[in-house]
């Protein structure tokens, strides 16, 4: 029993599968504390930017608004008046809008996520559960959300007592101030109260996003089973892939079995990639590749060249070059016959090099023949 529990003990780190599975269920890190700080940050950035253009907007069209003319009464078309008036006015909202927009797409985009997910915001039944949404309130998670509420009343608050008390002479000297005068001095002071708000709020959010972070990551723990299962349907369980195997090796066992039982060499890269050629003098203008293949395939052809006592060499570059080139039952492309010519030549004097200890040549590929084990070309 005590082995049972400690088998499903929350005690492993999730693994790069667990989190994208989890990600595309809707659990993503998120912290709206990031996303609020951002927004605040861009929103006190423009006023000091451009507030001024929205201040100078906001006048005129109060001017045209309150100025009227003849020619205002005789033409009365107000939805013309608003159009003209109205976009001059809409330009700077619309890029305080816009800047908006990008600060609460920055904010999931820094933790890895656009913050758009689907599934999340799909119907499921156990939300409707009263019982759930009572744990949810006074569980652990609601426990910290009430106490992240509680400081950042309590340092907005501050904030907001600090920005008040320093501010206040100048917000009772505003009224013997000209409007201009006014007007611009509460201008900066909005400013300057948006920007100590924002910074509170980055504060609250450098501590909220490493939270945020350690309550996901135990959140998706996983057990040592958990993670012996992910491996196993990763991988393939060994007596699946012993089946697999086997299937690979029957689908040899007919033409391809003669095919590579009447090949002259068996090229490997060591394990990945096998091609096997057959070149008879006088009978084959070139070099044939009469079987090939990849993982499984690869592996049953070398266990059938063993059996038929077919000589196989590690030639990495070429096998690659042959597999990605050339079909079974045709003739390598002419680019490698230099480099297949050497590797025949030596195994048409096997014996002889193996009782003298030669080694097997080095050959050289082309450029344009190199591939990696993806099939892309190698510069």
């Amino acid at each position: 029993m005590a082995g049972t529990t400690e088998r499903d003990q929350k005690t492993e780190q999730p693994t790069a599968k667990k989190l994208a599975d989890s990600a595309r269920e809707g659990d993503v890190l998120m912290s709206k504390e990031l996303a609020t700080a951002l927004m605040m940050l861009a929103g006190a950035g423009w006023l000091f930017a451009a507030g001024g253009w929205l201040v100078q907007s906001a006048g005129e069209l109060l001017k045209r608004g309150l100025t009227l003319g003849a020619d205002d009464v005789a033409h009365f078309a107000p939805g013309e008046a608003v159009m003209r008036n109205g976009v001059e006015i809409l330009l700077p909202l619309s890029s305080l809008f816009a800047l908006a927009l990008v600060a609460s797409v920055a904010a999931p985009a820094m933790l890895g996520s656009f913050g758009w997910r689907g599934k999340a915001i799909a119907f499921k039944g156990n939300r409707m559960n009263p019982l759930s949404g009572i744990k949810r309130i006074f569980g652990p998670q609601g426990l910290i959300e009430l106490v992240k509420s509680l400081a950042k009343v309590l340092l907005l608050g501050t904030i907001g007592y600090w920005l008040v008390a320093n501010s206040l002479p100048a917000i009772m000297s505003m009224a013997q101030a000209d409007l201009n005068g006014a007007i611009g001095l509460a201008g900066k002071s909005v400013g300057h109260a948006m920007l100590a708000m924002a910074g509170g709020l980055v504060v609250i959010a450098l501590i909220d996003v490493p939270a945020q972070w350690y309550q996901r990551n135990r959140r998706l723990m996983m057990s040592k089973q958990e993670v012996k299962e992910e491996m196993r349907q990763s991988d393939g369980a060994p007596e699946l892939k012993q089946a697999q195997r086997q299937r690979q090796h029957e689908i040899l066992s007919g033409s391809a079995r003669k095919a590579v039982s009447d090949a002259t060499v068996v090229l490997t890269n060591p394990t990945h990639f096998s091609v096997a050629l057959r070149y008879r003098p006088g009978q084959d203008a070139a070099p044939v590749v009469v079987a090939r293949g990849r993982g499984d395939v690869a592996l049953s052809i070398r266990e059938l060249a063993r059996g038929a006592h077919v000589p196989i060499l590690e030639y990495p570059a070429l096998t690659r070059a042959i597999y990605f080139t050339a079909r079974a039952g045709r003739t390598i492309p002419e680019e490698l016959f230099v480099a297949a010519a050497t590797v025949l030549a030596f195994v048409f004097q096997l014996e002889r090099a193996v009782a003298e200890g030669i080694s097997k040549p080095s050959v050289d590929v082309p450029p344009s023949h190199r591939f990696d084990p993806e099939g892309r070309r190698q510069n």
